[in-house]
């Protein structure tokens, strides 16, 4: 089969950890052929999407990890599926892709995940469509509100919307004495909405990234355990990451949203646990492929890759 994955710039891949790398490798490992594309290679003209994409063979023993071919220009319905890989932040650039997406998938190209999908499952506020697993939680502008909040949980994790990586997100209580330069700049002076979630001590055992695949959850989670002093176990602000077997609880939360997010054409998600509790559901560019089959040798690409070919007959 031909895959495309947008993704980001090749040359800036960590391909020791990369989870769009894991898949490119088992894909071309069985034999498929890969493309990559990016943002800008996309194209609308005269009523049809085309797109320029770069045929790459991947390279086991080389300093590079692979020889592009030359770009040609293709239908995006020409391939077995494109993989939208592209990493947030979920900009008005990346709105705009899901939209040029969308064409292609109106011209017959399977995307996954679906770009319409992406754009209606903010990766905060899909939250409200589950409150059977939430923590305690407010989204608002308004300061009043938010002040009221924390007075009655006491520990509060306040973050932006469209954050990621564990950027911008602060753990506050009601004599913090930075809360007001805090809901300030979070909110922009009352012109931004944030999310308040009552603080969850169990963040201590790790938030548990829990990988959702055409509606299946894989067996392990990666518990990204903060680092000494830290209230955020995103990998990227510190944390170490620990594989470990779903809790009868995970597995619940992941056997209940899986199915419903996979019939929506989220063909892969990264959900966030922590403790008992649900606190994010990732649909842009869920990672942790390799530490996870590292740690527990389980092949999560493998898995990846026998879904992705039964979802393209």
């Amino acid at each position: 089969m031909d895959f495309a994955f947008l993704v980001d710039p090749l040359d800036t891949l960590k391909t020791y950890k990369d989870s769009s790398v894991a898949m490119m490798r088992e894909a071309a490992r069985r034999g498929h052929s890969l493309h990559a594309l990016q943002q800008e290679d996309l194209c609308w003209r005269e009523g049809r999407l085309e797109a320029r994409v770069t045929p790459i063979e991947l390279l086991e023993h080389s300093d590079a990890w692979y020889l592009p071919a030359e770009p040609q220009v293709r239908a995006p319905e020409s391939f077995a599926a494109i993989v939208m890989r592209k990493d947030p932040p979920f900009d008005m650039e990346y709105v705009y892709s899901t939209y040029l997406l969308e064409a292609a998938v109106a011209q017959g190209a399977r995307v996954f995940n679906d770009p319409r999908a992406i754009r209606d499952h903010n990766e905060k506020l899909a939250l409200a469509r589950h409150p059977e697993f939430i923590a305690p939680t407010l989204v608002t502008r308004r300061e009043e509100l938010l002040r009221e909040f924390i007075s009655e949980q006491r520990e509060v994790v306040l973050k932006p919307l469209d954050g990621m990586g564990g950027e911008s997100i602060f753990r506050v209580s009601p004599s913090d004495p930075n809360l007001n330069v805090i809901i300030e700049t979070l909110t922009r002076r009352g012109t931004r909405s944030i999310m308040a979630q009552r603080f969850i001590p169990e963040i201590a055992q790790g938030d548990k990234r829990i990988l959702l695949i055409a509606g299946e959850p894989v067996p392990f989670s990666l518990a990204r355990i903060p680092r000494p002093g830290e209230s955020r176990g995103n990998l990227a602000a510190g944390g170490t990451g620990a594989a470990q077997p779903l809790s009868p609880r995970d597995a619940e939360i992941a056997e209940t949203l899986g199915p419903k997010l996979w019939e929506k054409g989220l063909f892969l998600v990264g959900i966030d646990v922590i403790g008992d509790y649900l606190t994010e559901i990732n649909v842009t560019s869920p990672t942790c492929f390799v530490e996870i089959s590292e740690q527990t040798g389980f092949n999560v690409a493998g898995m990846f890759l026998d879904a992705l070919e039964a979802a393209c007959p």
